[in-house]
């Protein structure tokens, strides 16, 4: 029975992926089980003594963990809860949870046991996160708008600092659960209720209304507002959320209310002139021509759900019956992600004589994001697949920066190209010294090939449920013997119904080729 439930331990300890340790102060000794030694990387019985010797403890957390080690020592806590960075294999800082309990005999203690983990890829999306927190924070307490957040019954759930300053109280906590009766007159208070209530039953904004502010011993003043529905990322309403700006100077200098309006208006119209422009702009970077190369046909359709988009393909004449194959994804949507995906475009440029040569191509794009990134203090990313089709060599040679293989047809068949090993590298603009496995498959059998991006099998149906690759694959395959054409409509009909609306939450690109005869 013993053995039994020490093999259900075992088994339960290697399920969890953690390992053991064992520190005995009498000896002096710490024993480890085999899955520790994997974290640091070192063989079975050479870990470190991280628990006496600093140097194998991250500076930062270096006090805070030996601090927790002499309390427990001391009797001060009953446990040992550490999240330290610690050096794996002699150069390779790690985050680990350790938890430990005091080991005691006659009453009195004699060491610590207890078990290990590797967190180091949820640590890191915690700092990334993080700092995602931290620039969202920053724009929006340095804009010079009032911005806030209010609940459903119009209280206050979150304020910038411009709104702080606005409102003349000390700190956000004065705000918090309060509504607009708390510091305005009745006359305004009761009039932004009304348009909160509205917005919340219809689901319409109000945008760029000029209020009243009436206060109580203090001068009217006039702000520009705009208020909208806020939901939270499951698409549940949660209140309303607004942005103004104080334009009481405008009003007190006697302008009218309509020519502040049609100023307004004309501010309006200009920017959406200039938007409607960078569209123009980005639509017209779309490939017109394809090269005419062994009989081979091309074809896409590319639907960006905001006015700019951070998706973009190119196709390359690489001569000598060759052609290049790019897509690229860059995070996010609007303004920010098109100006990357230009850069993007010229880094494409530059490296035209590393474009036979998938794996170096991604590398040199990628190192002139990074260096573009770092000096603009900016956490961008964005994935690319890059194909290479030699008729003449009759091989298909592709490298990956974090982006989902492209799929190959034939025969009546379908499938991912597949990248096994080190064939998929880390997205564009994350690491410096990236490197990108090359791959290659025949030609021979290949009828089609389609790359997309990810909006296309990521929807969700009224079920919650996602599209998939697996999906995707099946559905090319599904389309049959059809012409390049048809099977791009093929996919996208077949996604759009998929999904809720008939609707995509995400920029959807689709790069075809057809072999020809």
């Amino acid at each position: 029975m013993a053995a039994n439930a020490m093999d259900r331990l075992d088994l339960a300890l290697e399920a969890s992926n953690e390992g053991i340790w064992d520190w005995c102060f009498e000896t002096d000794t710490q024993d480890f089980t085999g899955r520790v030694s994997e974290f640091f990387e070192y063989p079975d019985g050479a870990v470190p003594n991280f628990f006496e010797e600093p140097q194998w403890v991250h500076e930062e957390d270096r006090e805070e963990f030996f601090e927790a080690i002499r309390r427990v020592k001391a009797g001060e806590s009953i446990m040992l809860a550490v999240e330290p960075r610690l050096l794996c294999d002699g150069e390779v800082w790690k985050w680990f949870r350790i938890r430990g309990v005091p080991v005691l005999h006659d009453g009195h203690l004699t060491g610590l046991a207890g078990s290990i983990i590797d967190i180091t890829r949820r640590k890191t999306a915690e700092q990334q996160l993080l700092e995602e927190r931290h620039l969202t924070q920053t724009l929006v307490d340095n804009v010079p708008l009032q911005i806030y957040f209010k609940d459903l019954k119009s209280r206050f759930t979150m304020v910038n600092k411009s709104m702080i300053r606005w409102l003349r109280v000390e700190s956000p906590n004065e705000l918090l659960g309060k509504t607009d009766a708390d510091f305005f007159g009745e006359e305004h208070a009761g009039q932004a209720f009304e348009d909160e209530q509205r917005i919340l039953e219809t689901g319409e904004p109000m945008k760029s209304v000029i209020e009243k502010e009436t206060w109580s011993g203090r001068e009217d003043t006039w702000v520009l507002t705009t208020k909208l529905p806020f939901r939270n990322r499951r698409g549940e309403l949660k209140g309303t959320f607004g942005v103004s700006s104080d334009v009481s100077e405008l009003v007190r200098t006697q302008r009218s209310l309509a020519e502040m309006a049609a100023e307004l208006q004309a501010r309006n119209e200009a920017y959406e002139e200039e938007m409607a422009l960078a569209r123009e702009i980005q639509q017209g970077l779309l490939p017109r021509t394809y090269p005419q190369i062994n009989g081979a046909s091309f074809g896409h359709r590319y639907l960006p759900i905001s006015g700019l988009a951070g998706d973009f393909f190119e196709v390359l004449d690489l001569e000598d019956d060759r052609v290049g194959l790019l897509i690229c994804d860059v995070m996010g949507h609007g303004v920010r992600s098109a100006l990357v995906a230009s850069l993007l475009r010229g880094l494409v440029t530059q490296a035209e004589k590393k474009r036979l040569k998938p794996g170096a191509f991604l590398e040199s794009l990628n190192k002139g994001l990074v260096a573009f990134l770092q000096k603009a203090k900016v956490t961008m990313f964005a994935t690319a697949f890059y194909i290479v089709i030699d008729f003449r060599n009759r091989k298909i040679r592709y490298a990956s920066a974090g982006h989902p293989a492209g799929i190959m047809t034939g025969g009546g068949k379908a499938a991912l190209l597949p990248l096994g090993g080190r064939g998929k590298g880390p997205g564009l603009g994350l690491l410096p010294d990236a490197s990108y496995g090359e791959l290659s498959v025949p030609l021979e059998g290949v009828d089609h090939l389609l790359l997309f991006t990810d909006g296309i099998y990521e929807v969700e149906n009224e079920s919650g449920e996602a599209f998939l690759q697996n999906r995707l694959v099946k559905t090319v395959r599904e389309a049959g013997q059809q012409d390049l054409e048809g099977l791009l409509d093929h996919v996208l009909e077949s996604v759009q119904k998929f999904a809720v609306d008939g609707e995509f939450d995400d920029d959807v690109c689709l790069l075809g080729m057809s072999m020809g005869e």
